[in-house]
This record gives C-alpha cells, sequence and structure tokens, in this order.
C-alpha cells in the first residue's frame, strides 16, 4: 500500500522507518544531529515550500511534509488495517 505525505509525493508504506512531529525535532540532540547530517548527506526531501509539520523517515530519504504527524499516522493505521483485512 502507499502513503500520501503531501504535494505530489506518495511512498510505499513498508518503507516507512518513523514518522516524527516536526516540532519536536529539538527535544533531543540525536535528532537534530541526524537531521543535520541527512541535509549534509543531501537525503532531505521538502515535499513542499509550507513549513514542514512532520518528518517521515526512510532507510534512504528523509522527508519535510506539510501534512502533521497524527494525519500521517492515521494514513499509515488505515493501510495496516485494509492489509490485514487482506489476509483474513
Amino acid at each position: 500500500m502507499f502513503i500520501h505525505l503531501g504535494g505530489d509525493m506518495v511512498i510505499r508504506s513498508h518503507k516507512v522507518v518513523a514518522i516524527l512531529d516536526y516540532q519536536s525535532k529539538g527535544l533531543s540532540e540525536d535528532n537534530e544531529q541526524f537531521l543535520q547530517v541527512s541535509l549534509e548527506n543531501k537525503r532531505i526531501v521538502h515535499i513542499s515550500d509550507d513549513k514542514p509539520k512532520s518528518i517521515i523517515i526512510t532507510e534512504t530519504e528523509v522527508f519535510l511534509s506539510p501534512i502533521s504527524s497524527h494525519t500521517l499516522k492515521r494514513r499509515a493505521e488505515t493501510i495496516s488495517v485494509l492489509e490485514e483485512e487482506e489476509f483474513i
């Protein structure tokens, strides 16, 4: 299944490692360092020009999305339920 991250960006749900609230990035020095390294390695993808509300981490990229982490979490949970129903 897929998750719409905002703009024209859609990724496969199984590629998502974590979804973080953008405002919480400053709560952890590790988060700040991870984002800085990702920026230096050109792994960060800005989905839109709007202010980011969430950070979506995959194995290869870090997406900054204008959609809230709560909305993305709901989308991911809906996808999980649909995937489980397919196997019943």
